[in-house]
């Protein structure tokens, strides 16, 4: 193929397609084909009115009873070994290993009466990206609330992708962000993200004729066709490919060594995921979905939050790793003045059996009762919403789903009504969230 791009700088011309592909695609070293095609940005310049929704994914399904639900008064075997201390916030009391967290619980509102109990027992991480659960072998076909994010909302930042997923979720299984097309995966992140520069013999000024670039493209059409036949949208991710990297932002957002050791410190080693997330949204990125304590892309498995056997020992190396991270997160971007535009939500898919089992003291899974901790996104903050029984077993009156929660971060952060309706996989309009109400307390 002719891959001349301007009489001073040229690709190899014995450079195969294939070859070409995994050079680099025309300078985006270090991301694959598949996160090409993943690749969506929005403009330029973050702006006070952008909002961003930060999700923190417990991978497994965190205890509440012995996180921020504690029952110091219920009987040994279901208060567990931990014991709980004060917040500034009255009536939220919670586990003492996360004293950092104590100190500003102002800064963040926790749901306690979320259930689960709507869906089938196990794990499903699917039911908090999109609300709904789903399997391989009977998909949903729902798109991530991030995916949705990138349709209704991503032409803000041209330079980023709307949606960055280091855990690695884009919709399996079921792969419900497929019918959005290709343009709304998320972007997953490889290990050398970091090395957005071109590669060699391919500079910036190299590549500064569009047009010409885009034409060295057409000869590639069929080899960017993925299994599905799916071509919809490849133009634009061609221009938004180039977008990308003509300019460091992408590359310096992702790039933690820019931060001074004493921020990095104050993450920890587990908080990278968090520390990344932070200086995303502050480069434009609008969703970023992340794990705690876990690099695992394995959605078939079970995270490190679920405590089958060892709960206790497991949660004293988790909650104090956490309690670092989050802290340094929510700190971070209430003193750089973000937070009134950026959301932090964690949660899990379920939560824990209150009464401990004899597997080595373990906590198993349990629909019925579960948290969400928010921050920041202009919601109200330092206040306890729900209860459960006096030994956590279920939420008190009429609780909340996860539904609830996502149709609170649609219309209250990001301002997307969740009655509207996308195109589905058989052409029928589909609600965002069939259970549109939202957690009033937050609003």
């Amino acid at each position: 193929m002719s891959a001349s791009l301007n009489s001073t700088n040229r690709l190899d011309d014995h450079l195969s397609r294939r070859g070409f592909l995994r050079a680099g695609a025309l300078g985006i070293g270090g991301l694959t084909l598949a996160d090409l095609l993943s690749l969506k940005a929005a403009g330029a310049v973050r702006t006070s009115r952008q909002k961003s929704i930060i999700m923190v994914y417990l991978h497994g399904g965190p205890s509440h009873i012995d996180t921020f639900d504690m029952k110091p008064d219920a009987p040994v075997e279901f208060r567990g070994e931990f014991k709980p201390i004060r917040t500034k916030v009255p009536g939220l009391d919670i586990c003492e290993l996360m004293p950092k967290l104590a100190t500003i619980s102002d800064k963040f509102s926790v749901i306690r009466n979320l259930s689960f109990a709507e869906y089938l027992d196990g794990h499903n991480p699917p039911l908090v990206y999109t609300g709904y659960r789903t399997s391989t072998a009977n998909p949903t076909h729902r798109p991530t609330f991030g995916s949705v994010v990138s349709k209704l909302h991503g032409e803000a930042v041209r330079d980023m992708p709307p949606y960055v997923a280091f855990d690695g979720f884009d919709g399996k299984p079921g792969r419900g962000t497929d019918y959005l097309g290709v343009t709304h995966r998320p972007f997953v992140p490889g290990e050398k993200v970091t090395a957005l520069d071109p590669v060699a013999g391919v500079t910036v000024e190299s590549i500064s004729n569009r047009k010409e670039l885009l034409r060295s493209f057409d000869t590639l059409t069929r080899e960017l066709d993925d299994a599905s036949r799916n071509m919809a949208g490849m133009d634009d991710m061609k221009a938004r490919a180039l977008d990308m990297m003509t300019t460091p932002r992408a590359r310096d957002a992702f790039d933690v060594s820019k931060e001074p050791t004493s921020v990095r410190e104050k993450y920890g080693k587990s908080g990278i995921q968090f520390l990344k997330a932070r200086r995303l949204v502050e480069a434009g990125v609008q969703v970023v979905t992340l794990t705690a304590n876990s690099e695992s892309k394995t959605w078939d498995l079970a995270g490190p939050w679920d405590t089958h056997g060892s709960n206790f020992k497991t949660l004293r190396k988790l909650l104090p790793e956490f309690d670092q991270s989050l802290h340094a997160l929510i700190t971070d971007l209430n003193q750089s003045g973000l937070i009134e535009d950026v959301a932090v939500v964690v949660w899990g898919e379920m939560g824990r059996t209150p009464k401990v089992n004899g597997n080595g003291g373990g906590r198993d899974h349990w629909n019925d009762a579960g948290f969400a901790l928010v921050a920041g996104g202009g919601l109200k903050m330092g206040q306890v919403i729900g209860a459960t029984t006096a030994r956590a077993e279920r939420p008190v009156g009429r609780p909340y789903t996860p539904q609830n929660m996502l149709a609170a971060l649609y219309q209250d952060v990001l301002g997307i009504d969740p009655a509207t309706t996308l195109p589905g996989i058989n052409g029928r309009p589909m609600y965002l969230l069939d259970n549109r109400d939202r957690i009033k307390e937050l609003v």
